[in-house]
């Protein structure tokens, strides 16, 4: 861990927390999940790739491939830093956000890695569109991932929403985003969307129809910490909830940035603290909560990626040592 840098918060007035923010389990609750040991820590994000295998990246660089039933575990290649989001592109191989290197490409069968895109403060999460456009996410520009709770906690809105086109050039096309993070295009491409973690919301820009152009906010306060999005069957977009709104965080945030400062100084345990929680929610493209699956049961927390394939969600985290599988209750609509 680096030594940890200043902060100049600003004040920010959240929202007033919904009820279900108070709430520590669904309607009905979210079957206990079953884990897919990975024997590492911080499998963040979680993708299916079409050979039916899932790729996860762990917290010292490696890419491992597991089956889906579980078994051995295989490294698929090393990126010398810290993967976050991985996705697949329609060849096959795999794009992953790293935190230190960048937008990287892997290809799974031989291992080698190509940077696409560097430069970064902390590179997070994509979506990679049908004609090869990368969108992805760049969290922060003022802190790296070994300070993320300082970027909560400052609350200046320096995350970008970046593309990287088919010619490899790269444009930013989102900024002040709050803690810019999870990405997903709409299923019909027309719109993509980022999870901005620090104002528990997801916004979109719009990329075709009279809004072309355009963002706007897809949801808003939500009762939990947003993180990696995907786009699952029936158009809709899974949200990865890592924990509940904390009452205390948003207090702070009304205050003088001057307790925030102060907080910042604090041990790590005696500052706000992620609640144990296992949670996921789905929105349609309006919007509208479609699922809402959440338990304080069983061992898995911090839940910090979502992908569903045939009728099941497969959860990644960022604190965990093995993949989460939850059988949906019936096939998404």
């Amino acid at each position: 861990m680096t030594r940890r840098p200043r902060i100049d918060p600003v004040v920010w007035r959240p929202p007033a927390a919904p009820a279900r923010a108070r709430q520590r389990s669904s309607d009905p609750p979210m079957p206990a999940p079953a884990v897919l040991p990975v024997d590492a820590v911080g499998p963040e994000d979680v993708a299916v790739h079409p050979d039916g295998r899932l790729y996860t990246g762990v917290e010292d660089g490696r890419i491992l491939r597991l089956s889906v039933s579980g078994g051995p575990v295989a490294v698929v290649a090393e990126t010398g830093g810290r993967p976050l989001g991985v996705e697949v592109t329609l060849d096959g191989d795999l794009v992953v956000s790293d935190a230190y290197r960048g937008l990287l490409r892997i290809d799974p069968g031989s291992g080698a890695v190509e940077v696409l895109a560097s430069g970064f403060r902390l590179c997070d999460n994509a979506a990679v569109a049908r004609d090869g456009t990368i969108y992805f996410s760049d969290s922060s520009q003022r802190h790296g991932l070994d300070h993320w709770r300082a970027d909560i906690l400052e609350h200046t809105g320096t995350g970008r929403l970046l593309r990287r086109d088919a010619s490899g050039a790269v444009s930013v096309v989102l900024s002040g985003l709050q803690f810019a993070n999870g990405v997903a295009l709409a299923a019909d491409e027309s719109f993509v969307a980022v999870a901005e973690t620090g104002a528990y919301r997801v916004s979109r820009v719009w990329l075709s129809g009279p809004s072309a152009g355009k963002h706007d906010v897809l949801v808003d306060n939500l009762p939990g910490f947003p993180d990696n999005l995907s786009t699952g069957s029936d158009g809709r977009i899974w949200i990865a909830l890592a924990t509940p709104r904390n009452p205390a965080l948003d207090r702070l945030h009304r205050r003088s940035p001057v307790l925030r400062r102060a907080v910042w100084a604090l041990p790590t345990a005696l500052q706000p603290a992620p609640a144990r929680t296992t949670w996921v929610i789905a929105v349609d493209p309006t919007g509208t909560v479609v699922a809402d699956l959440q338990t304080d049961a069983g061992d898995f927390h911090m839940v910090t990626g979502v992908r569903e394939h045939a009728g099941s969600l497969y959860l990644g985290s960022l604190a965990e040592t093995g993949v989460a599988v939850v059988p949906l209750a019936s096939p998404a609509r």
